[in-house]
């Protein structure tokens, strides 16, 4: 392999590196041009756009990861049981050219007959413990639905989704609370998000404490523009007071920046030890599969 072309390609973005022997990134691309801007059967086309000039060259292989694997993707690729590392993702890849492009699969898992399952987390949990030198731990993934990832002997153990992402914006946009709180976010106020998540971590449950963005401000307490980071601290400590959490425990954050900052700030007040990785974890994953892979380079 001389090139690896690492793509992540998700609901709302597609995110592309290339990567060279070594693993380092030579360049990056992004384009607002997730699965669901891209109509059926035209992911071909729209891959060709953005990649053509990185894919025809010799020698060089593509790994995608993310939803383009879902039904509604390019070629959907089938759940990995966990637990699963490298050796059982990459002998489940859904092949969309033979040898030289394939889609990465997600990872399922069940609580109580339930199944949990996830796209794209993987590939970052995986690059992370390559990243860290860690073969167990802790490690979350924030966003529209959090992850929260059990790893034990470089393999994924077990995992649970918190909608913490789509709570917030339901309760932002579409609930009574949203009356109270100006049309857009504006920059985090710090004082009043740690505010809401430590009214969280002391808390009956969310169905009770976010009703405080209405008579804080109903009582004047709380200016309005401060009440949005308010309630992101609220869901956001929810999501970690549901949580066995004893303090020191080593926490991994995977994610965007703003976004890890704020679970860094919240995971603080259980005191746990936390450290912050972005798209790096990503990027190591797919090259660090692509060796696992071994396939024909030429083909």
């Amino acid at each position: 392999m001389k090139q690896l072309l690492a793509v992540d390609w998700g609901t709302s973005s597609l995110r592309g590196a290339l990567l060279d022997s070594e693993g380092r990134v030579l360049k990056e691309r992004s384009f607002p041009r997730g699965i669901l801007t891209v109509a059926s059967g035209d992911f071909a086309t729209v891959f060709e756009a953005c990649f053509a000039h990185w894919i025809g060259a010799t020698g060089t292989f593509c790994l995608i990861s993310g939803m383009a694997g879902s039904k509604q993707g390019w070629l959907e690729a089938p759940y990995c049981a966990c637990p699963a590392g490298f050796d059982e993702v990459a002998s489940q890849l859904a092949w969309v050219k033979a040898g030289r492009i394939a889609i990465v699969p997600g990872l399922s898992c069940e609580h109580e007959g339930i199944p949990d399952v996830m796209r794209g987390e993987e590939t970052q949990v995986l690059g992370a413990l390559q990243l860290l030198g860690l073969q167990d731990g802790l490690l979350i993934l924030p966003g529209t639905h959090s992850k929260w990832v059990s790893v034990r002997g470089g393999r994924i153990e077990d995992f649970s989704t918190r909608m913490t992402g789509e709570f917030y914006a339901l309760l932002r946009q579409h609930s009574l609370l949203a009356r109270s709180m100006p049309d857009t976010d504006g920059e985090v106020d710090w004082a009043a998000f740690d505010e809401g998540v430590a009214l969280a971590l002391r808390g009956a449950g969310l169905l009770q404490t976010a009703f405080s963005v209405r008579t804080l401000s109903l009582f004047g307490r709380m200016a309005a523009a401060r009440l949005p980071s308010y309630l992101s601290g609220l869901v956001i400590g929810e999501e970690i007071r549901a949580r066995d959490l004893p303090g020191g425990t080593k926490v991994v954050l995977i994610g965007a920046e703003l976004l890890t900052e704020r679970y860094e700030r919240a995971l603080q007040q259980r005191q746990a030890v936390v450290q912050r990785l972005g798209a790096e974890a990503t990027w190591r994953g797919l090259w660090t599969l692509a060796q696992t892979i071994h396939p024909s380079w030429d083909a």
